[in-house]
C-alpha cells in the first residue's frame, strides 16, 4: 500500500508536464529550460536556443544541432541582463566565429517555410545559403513523400543576437520542423549549419 501511494505520488509531475499546451521531450543530455546553461563545443561555434522556457522543442532541437556538429550550446531564457549572451560569449571559448539561434515560428505565414536571418552576409551570400540549404533538404527528402517540403527563405541583417566575428543565423522554424518532422529537418538543419559555417564571405 505504501509503495502504491508513492508510486501515485510519483507520477503526478509527470502527468502535470503532460497537460501542458505542447508536447515537450527533454531529452536526457539537455538541461531543462531555465536559467541559461552553458556546454562548450568547437571553440568560436555556438548554438544557441534563448526562449526554450517558452518553446521547450527549441532546446532539445538546439542540444541535437549542437551534438551532431560538435558546436557549443547555450539554452535557458533570454534576460534584460544579458546573461544569456555572456553565457553565449563564454561557451565560444574565445572570438565567437559562427553562431546560430533556434527559434519556433508561430503564425499561419511562416507554416510552410524556414526563414533565416543572416547577420554579416550580403545579399550573394544570402542568396549561397538558401541554394545550399534547398540542396540539403531536396536530397534528405528524396524517398519521403511524407514529409513535408519546406520552403527556404533567407534575409540579410538581424539584431538582437549576440555579435559574431564571422557571421550569425537566426533560424525561425515552423512546428512542422520542430514537432511531426523533427527527426528529417534536424539532420537537414546539422548538416546545412555545418557547411554553412565555413562558407566563405559574400563579396
Amino acid at each position: 500500500m505504501r509503495w502504491a501511494r508513492a508510486a501515485c505520488v510519483a507520477s503526478i509531475p509527470l502527468l502535470l508536464y503532460g497537460c501542458a499546451p505542447q508536447a515537450v521531450v527533454v531529452a536526457p543530455h539537455v538541461p531543462p529550460p531555465g536559467p541559461a546553461v552553458a556546454r562548450p563545443g568547437r571553440p568560436g561555434f555556438v548554438i544557441g536556443a534563448p526562449h526554450a522556457t517558452s518553446d521547450a522543442p527549441t532546446a532539445d532541437i538546439a542540444a541535437e544541432l549542437a551534438r551532431r556538429t560538435g558546436f557549443g550550446l547555450v539554452v535557458g531564457a533570454r534576460d534584460p541582463d544579458g546573461s544569456f549572451e555572456r553565457r553565449v560569449q563564454e561557451t565560444a571559448q574565445g572570438r565567437l566565429t559562427f553562431y546560430a539561434e533556434v527559434h519556433g515560428a508561430t503564425g499561419r505565414e511562416s507554416a510552410n517555410r524556414i526563414q533565416i536571418g543572416a547577420a554579416g552576409a550580403d545579399r550573394e551570400l544570402a542568396n549561397r545559403l538558401r541554394a545550399l540549404l534547398e540542396l540539403i533538404r531536396d536530397a534528405h527528402l528524396r524517398g519521403r513523400a511524407g514529409t513535408p517540403r519546406l520552403d527556404v527563405v533567407v534575409e540579410t541583417g538581424r539584431d538582437g543576437m549576440p555579435r559574431a566575428s564571422g557571421r550569425a543565423l537566426h533560424l525561425e522554424l515552423p512546428r512542422a520542423a520542430r514537432v511531426e518532422a523533427r527527426e528529417p529537418y534536424v539532420a537537414i538543419l546539422a548538416e546545412f549549419l555545418a557547411q554553412a559555417a565555413t562558407l566563405p564571405a559574400g563579396r
